[in-house]
């Protein structure tokens, strides 16, 4: 897997540099500083995955994010900023990115981060991930919800599973197939950035999918 780093500051793409470049399977081809300087090293090199600041000196994080899908349709785009707040989030998936980390996150969401981006998944940063569904949703807007892109059926998954139901039980429940519930189950889990039951449930519980 072929990464590109963009950072204004020099000491943070230096870091990134040495986490990545560790990981046998990618290999970090460049990293620079500038939107403009990023869209150039896209063009010409194409690479899977760009990790991007959206802080950047020459350019909103938003016109970054474009220039780079411009550049190299094909090239996933990762957003590792200081930004927490929801607003950011919502834009920069807006915007085509696919995955939101937080610069406070440890090393190995870091690495996760990037792999489930470069295999055309979705990530968010688990905390925003429960901000995002749980700001003001009511069940139906959640299901809507161009962000996430959260089906009627997985809403449904996501409220059954927070109910305590098992795969089985909700398959015999929504008369579907055990394996077609593991994959819309499969596909919550990674557009809304939580993996253990107890995440989800409190999703559930605080988008008022349980109400």
């Amino acid at each position: 897997m072929r990464v590109v780093i963009c950072d204004d500051h020099k000491v943070v793409r230096a870091g990134l540099a040495r986490v990545l470049g560790e990981q046998e399977d990618i290999e970090v081809v460049a990293d620079v500083g500038t939107a403009s300087e990023m869209a150039a090293v896209t063009a010409r090199l194409h690479p899977d995955v760009v990790v991007l600041d959206i802080a950047l000196p020459d350019a909103s994080g938003i016109t970054a994010i474009e220039g780079v899908i411009r550049s190299s349709p094909q090239t996933k785009v990762l957003v590792l900023t200081m930004h927490d707040d929801v607003a950011y989030l919502r834009e920069a998936f807006a915007a085509g990115a696919l995955g939101y980390v937080l610069k406070a996150a440890a090393d190995v969401e870091l690495i996760h981060a990037v792999h489930e981006v470069a295999d055309g998944k979705r990530y968010v940063h688990p905390e925003l991930g429960a901000a995002l569904l749980g700001a003001g949703t009511t069940p139906t807007d959640a299901s809507r919800d161009p962000q996430l892109g959260l089906s009627e059926r997985e809403v449904e998954i996501l409220r059954l599973l927070a109910l305590g139901h098992t795969n089985p039980e909700m398959a015999g429940l929504l008369n579907l197939s055990v394996r077609t519930v593991e994959t819309y189950r499969y596909r919550l889990q990674q557009k809304v950035g939580l993996r253990s039951r107890a995440e989800l449930a409190r999703l559930a519980r605080d988008s008022g999918i349980l109400n």
